[in-house]
Parts: structure tokens; sequence; C-alpha cells
């Protein structure tokens, strides 16, 4: 009996020193997960603006070349000489949440690019939707009235479709949704935006 009482308190003890553990680990990381992510986004922003930085200067110029507006609910960033619009959407795609940033030109309609900075889609299928060479289709494409993701042949694309993730149906339309759902709910305040 005295021998499982030394082990349910050993037990006790280490499992409390190792939560205090992780949980200091949490608390001391937290900044710096919190200082990635943000500077995951302002790079994003930078090179959608072909604005040139690296680790040491992205928050300077990123204040200097972004203004950061608030219209409701909504944040935009909006490079301040070209007048081009990126915000952040999100959506679920077949296996989990798809996050990343469109940036418009600054006619409100027109995609100058698109990055993804959180998916969970099935590498070489539906996570094909973060690959660079993907995204690049949406470039210069309108997303008024609405993005259309087709199934590719051989018929010319109007201006507003992009060719589907051949083998990956399910992502490429939830991919459409998120864009076209995140569009729909934002195009009274991108209206609002540099009045």
């Amino acid at each position: 009996m005295k021998r499982y009482l030394k082990m349910v308190w050993f037990i006790l003890i280490l499992g409390t020193l190792t939560s205090v553990v992780f949980v200091g680990m949490e608390v001391w990381t937290r900044p710096l997960i919190d200082a990635n992510a943000a500077n995951e986004l302002k790079s994003i922003v930078l090179n959608a603006n072909d604005i040139s930085f690296n680790t040491g200067n992205i928050s300077t110029l990123f204040d200097e070349n972004i203004k950061v507006e608030e219209v409701g609910e909504f944040t935009f960033y909006v490079e301040k000489s070209s007048g081009r619009i990126s915000y952040q959407f999100s959506g679920g795609g077949v296996w989990g949440p798809i996050i990343g940033i469109i940036t418009l030109e600054n006619d409100k309609e027109t995609i100058r690019q698109i990055r993804i900075m959180q998916q969970e889609e099935t590498p070489g299928l539906g996570g094909v939707v973060a690959d660079l060479k993907y995204l690049a289709k949406y470039v210069g494409i309108m997303i008024v009235p609405q993005i259309e993701v087709n199934i590719p042949d051989s018929a010319v694309n109007k201006p507003n479709e992009v060719d589907s993730i051949t083998g990956a149906t399910r992502t490429s339309k939830a991919f459409e949704q998120m864009l076209n759902d995140s569009y729909a709910e934002r195009v009274s305040a991108l209206a609002q935006l540099g009045e």
C-alpha cells in the first residue's frame, strides 16, 4: 500500500511539474508566435505590392507604405501610392480551414495576388491550393460578378474563370466559395475605402 502511495505522489508531482513547464513555454513563446504571424501577413502584403524588404525593416516599410483601414468589422491593408487593397479571407476546405490574403488592384475587382497562410488539404491534391504556380492562375482574374472555378477544358476562360485543381474538385469548389463569400461580405466596406 505504501508503495502505491509513493507511486501516486510521484505521478502527481511529475504531472504538476510538466504542466507548469508546458504552461510556462506557452506563455514565453506566445509573443514570438504572434510576432511571426504578424510578420507573415506584412510580408504577403508587401510582396503583393512589389515592395522589397528584409526581416530587419519589414515593420518600418509596412508602416511607411501600407495604411491599415478598419471599415465596420473588416480590416483592409491599402498600399498608399497604388491604392491596391489586401484583406484576409478564410473558409472551410475539405479537411480543415483555409486562411489566406487576397490583394486587389485599385479597381477593387481585379485580383493581383492570392497567398495561402494555412491549409490542411491533401498533399499533392487539394494542397495544391497553396502552390504559387496554381495561385498565379488567379492573377488578373475578375472577382466580379463572381469567380468561377471550372474543370479544365479547351474553351478559353472568361475574365472571371479559373481552372480547378485536377483531382481536387471539392477543394477547388470550397476555395471558389470562400473567395466569393469573403468578397461579397466586404463589397460595401470596399466601396467606402478611398472616399
